[in-house]
């Protein structure tokens, strides 16, 4: 695997002494936000991570390496880039590789390269999920699938509100994914601290957390963990209103045949336009929520892992 893979010195350092990493994916900076927004997210979100005593670790595909580590640079040049990157999943991995091409990873790509480098915590915004009307379309989030077999937790701020939230958890639930909710009962729904779904198990602290995840990985359970973190309530969006947001965005989406993986960044653009760029300030805000408890429960693991 060292072959295609390239881990930041830092990093590796970290990961050598054991020491807490949390990993970040590129795609939100690529396809998330506009520039030069996404560049200045991806800063505060690891310099976040630091402030909680951990390592971030931002993940791409560059010039077809397998990066764990992203540099200033790097970071700067997906973010200048924006669409011009490849969304990059499980299934285009390979391609980008032989080809030497560059590529922001999704949550599940993510997931695949920082367990090929070690990393057990990774903080993102939302999970992808299954689509509207997915029941006969069969859209579903590569996210799922890789939830169901690799063993990375992610700190998120629920399934994003684009999604069919039920249909969701109910994948999560026959692949045996346990959705734990940091400090509450109810899954969040990324711009808004409530769904109207519980979660799995409530927990309330990090240690709880690492605790979890230690025992399932050590009883060879395989498979991920989703960290249902909600949004601090300041930032949160009312939910009636956003809610009719998302149904005009995904009416237009819709009508202008707008499917698969360039789904979620229509939408997120769209909603983002609706709401006045109020939607894009708390997407910001949830993902620097995360970073630091995702910070907080590498930190509580690694102590576990000793």
């Amino acid at each position: 695997m060292n072959h295609y893979l390239d881990i930041n010195p830092e990093v590796q350092k970290a990961l050598k002494n054991n020491k807490a990493v949390v990993a970040l994916e590129s795609t939100i900076i690529s396809h998330g936000m506009p520039y030069p927004r996404n560049m200045e997210t991806a800063f505060k979100v690891a310099a976040c991570v630091r402030e909680n005593n951990a390592i971030p670790a931002t993940i791409a595909i560059i010039k077809g390496r397998l990066k764990v580590g992203l540099t200033k640079s790097e970071i700067e040049f997906l973010a200048q880039e924006g669409k011009a990157i490849y969304k990059t999943s499980r299934r285009d991995i390979p391609y980008l590789v032989s080809q030497k091409m560059s590529g922001a990873t999704t949550v599940a790509s993510t997931m695949i390269i920082a367990q090929m480098a070690g990393l057990k915590i990774f903080a993102t915004g939302g999970i992808g999920g299954a689509h509207r009307g997915a029941s006969e379309t069969f859209d579903v989030s590569a996210d799922l699938q890789e939830l169901a077999k690799t063993n990375v937790a992610v700190v998120c701020a629920g399934a994003k509100a684009i999604l069919d939230l039920g249909l969701t958890l109910e994948y999560l639930e026959t692949h045996g994914v346990p959705v734990l909710g940091y400090k509450t009962d109810e899954l969040p729904a990324f711009y808004t601290r409530k769904s109207g779904f519980n979660v799995d198990f409530k927990v309330s602290s990090p240690q709880e957390i690492a605790a979890f995840l230690h025992s399932k990985w050590a009883m060879n359970l395989n498979g991920g963990v989703v960290i249902a973190n909600p949004i601090p309530e300041k930032y949160q969006l009312d939910y009636n209103s956003i809610m009719n947001t998302i149904e005009m965005a995904v009416t237009e989406a819709e009508s202008l045949g707008v499917k698969g993986k360039e789904s979620t960044p229509f939408l997120l653009e769209k909603i983002a336009t609706l709401t006045d760029g109020k939607s894009l300030d708390s997407n910001i805000q949830l993902v620097l929520n995360n970073a630091a408890l995702a910070a907080k429960i590498a930190c509580s693991y690694s102590n576990i892992a000793i």
